[in-house]
């Protein structure tokens, strides 16, 4: 090859890597999690519900990845704790809702390292919006540099004031969901010119069902506005995509959307023509089992469906390798990145989920699920269904996946971390 020959094929060699999509994929992303309360895979359309419509979520997928199997904790406090720890509830303490927000088992923040410590070492601005009542001490303890949340357990929406980094702030006749979107988009204009992490926890779905400044004047509240909520909650999704997009921060930005628990007893409806096997706060499969979509344009696949599986406690691992930010030694961290997946690549994908309610778990991999009990199931037809195998009527499929599967829960051995008969009994109540 001559000398003009071989410049020509490094110039085109170089155009290729600069103007590769992945080409982003390895600079440090701005990321956004947005978390909707009490949401399962049966209020999001692209999912399959027949009954609710989400465009702007929809979009969302069409336009990145959408992951079939994730699986949260059943209740709302544990799936936080997972989230932000990437550790399992019996090293944490984290099992029910009780467990987070006092002092005993629960986590607390001088012994955890969470999300927003983490990515703190690499730089990034760390913002809390939205659902913090859950969690123990304040968001500034585990890591967030500025956070805005409503002050009472009195309920989400219609509200009379709000807290910003520990101020209570008066605000009569407010909408709480509006307050709590205007900080969000704002934390990302402010910190448009760095690296972000923005952790923003809806109110909704979560009852109690109220009307919404776009539902029907004179409205009564209750079941009847949840369809309003479920389209309020999509709204707000799309605004925030819009904002990355005037502030032209899309393309750097890895936007996830996902839910904390199944849907709440009482709402669950139809996917595909069948009912979830399961709800909120239940070892079902339509308790723990959310939607998760990721989308990051030039980077995630459009329009991707994956059938890996992915646990909440993945979130941390992977957060930290986009953003370039170490993982704090010494410390078991149960999540797995996804960083690759996320980039299209096929990655090494988690054999199981673990699933912990207080008391209760479940080791789950795909076509086959094991409890504490040791009681195993077929979930060939999940998540509408799941079939008790008993020993005498084991195949050779089902023989086999006892054996991987009890193998997994005596490698964990949850019975022997932390436990909670307190945070239980305050569970049982609905506290």
């Amino acid at each position: 090859m001559d000398v003009k020959a071989l410049l020509s094929a490094l110039l085109l060699a170089a155009l290729f890597i600069f103007a590769s999509p992945l080409r982003s994929a390895e600079t440090k992303p701005n990321i956004v999690f947005i978390l909707a309360d009490d949401l399962g895979i049966d209020g999001v359309s692209c999912y399959g519900a027949d009954r609710h419509k989400t465009p702007h979520i929809d979009q969302l997928a069409a336009s990145g990845t959408r992951f079939e199997t994730c699986y949260a904790a059943p209740l709302c406090g544990p799936s936080r704790c997972l989230l932000m720890t990437g550790r399992y509830a019996f090293r944490t303490g984290g099992l029910t809702n009780g467990s987070w927000r006092r002092n005993g088992p629960g986590a607390r923040s001088a012994n955890e390292w969470s999300i927003a410590k983490v990515l703190k070492q690499a730089g990034y601005a760390t913002g809390q919006s939205g659902k913090w009542r859950q969690v123990g001490e304040t968001p500034h303890d585990w890591g967030f540099d500025e956070y805005c949340t409503d002050p009472l357990a009195g309920g989400y929406y219609w509200k009379d004031s709000y807290e910003k980094n520990g101020q209570i702030i008066s605000a009569p006749g407010s909408y709480n969901p509006d307050i709590i979107q205007a900080f969000s988009i704002d934390f990302i204009t402010r910190h448009k010119d760095e690296p972000f992490f923005l952790y923003y926890a809806m109110h909704f779905v979560h009852k109690p069902t109220l009307h919404t400044p776009d539902s029907s004047p004179g409205k009564l509240d209750g079941p009847g506005c949840y369809d309003d909520n479920i389209a309020y909650m999509d709204k707000q999704v799309g605004e925030v995509v819009a904002a990355l997009e005037k502030l032209g921060l899309r393309e750097k930005t890895l936007v996830i959307f996902s839910g904390d628990n199944g849907t709440a007893r009482g709402y669950p409806s139809p996917v595909h023509g069948r009912m979830l096997d399961g709800f909120k706060g239940t070892m079902l499969e339509g308790g723990s089992r959310v939607p998760y979509i990721a989308n990051w344009p030039g980077v995630t696949p459009a329009g991707k469906v994956s059938q890996d599986i992915v646990s909440f406690a993945d979130q941390l691992p992977t957060f930290a390798e986009l953003g370039g930010a170490p993982l704090p030694k010494g410390v078991k961290i149960d999540g797995v990145s996804l960083a690759a997946q996320l980039r299209g690549q096929p990655g090494q994908p988690r054999a199981y989920a673990y699933v912990q309610l207080g008391k209760h778990w479940f080791v789950r991999e795909p076509g086959w699920k094991m409890t504490e009990t040791g009681a195993l199931f077929d979930m060939s037809d999940a998540p509408f269904a799941e079939k008790m195998v008993t020993v005498p009527t084991d195949t050779e499929a089902s023989t086999a996946a006892r054996g991987r599967l009890a193998a997994v829960l005596q490698e964990l051995s949850p019975s022997a971390g932390k436990q909670d008969a307190r945070g239980e009994k305050m569970e049982a109540k609905g506290e």
